[in-house]
């Protein structure tokens, strides 16, 4: 059976969980290097502070049986790449495979496109990470460019995927 999830707005009480849940190796690997492992408190109560400030709130919390155990977000672009908005998840490993992040993604589609008068959602997964890419591609998003090896993580050169969907291929 499919966990059922919300999105909502993450708080200070969901700290003890995100912490327990955002320090693993396996999905810090495949994070920018702002997303630390190991993963403190200190770097939860600074997360917490920075995904709340903002209004409207764009940054939510994967809510499961009353526990954050991911986050999604969306990022408006500006200036000349103001008519983007990336898009950023990571899901606790205990929930890989479920379904779960596939939904939260068209959820956060959604959002983005009812909420910005934006024209395009991208996503910039690690050649690496497949999984990632399969989900985004199981949304309707398409490989529009890959950098070879230009990602340092963790003293390794990595391939950096550009993926998009674009309003005109977005099914409410």
């Amino acid at each position: 059976m499919k966990n059922e999830f919300k999105l909502r707005p993450w708080s200070i009480a969901d700290l003890d969980s995100l912490v327990k849940y955002a320090n693993n190796w396996n999905i810090a690997k495949n994070m920018t290097d702002k997303f630390p492992f190991p993963y403190s408190e200190n770097n939860g109560k600074a997360f917490i502070e920075f995904a709340t400030k903002d209004d409207p709130i764009h940054i939510f919390a994967i809510e499961i049986d009353g526990q954050a155990v991911g986050g999604i977000g969306i990022h408006p672009q500006d200036d000349i790449h103001r008519k983007n908005a990336e898009l950023g998840y990571w899901l606790a490993e205990p929930f890989w495979g479920q379904g779960i992040i596939s939904s939260a993604i068209k959820h956060a589609i959604n959002f983005a496109f009812e909420t910005y008068d934006i024209d395009r959602v991208f996503a910039r997964p690690f050649g690496t990470n497949t999984p990632s890419q399969k989900v985004l591609e199981k949304n309707n998003f398409v490989l529009e460019g890959k950098f070879e090896k230009v990602l340092m993580k963790d003293g390794i050169l990595l391939d950096e995927l550009i993926y998009a969907i674009r309003r005109n291929n977005w099914n409410k």
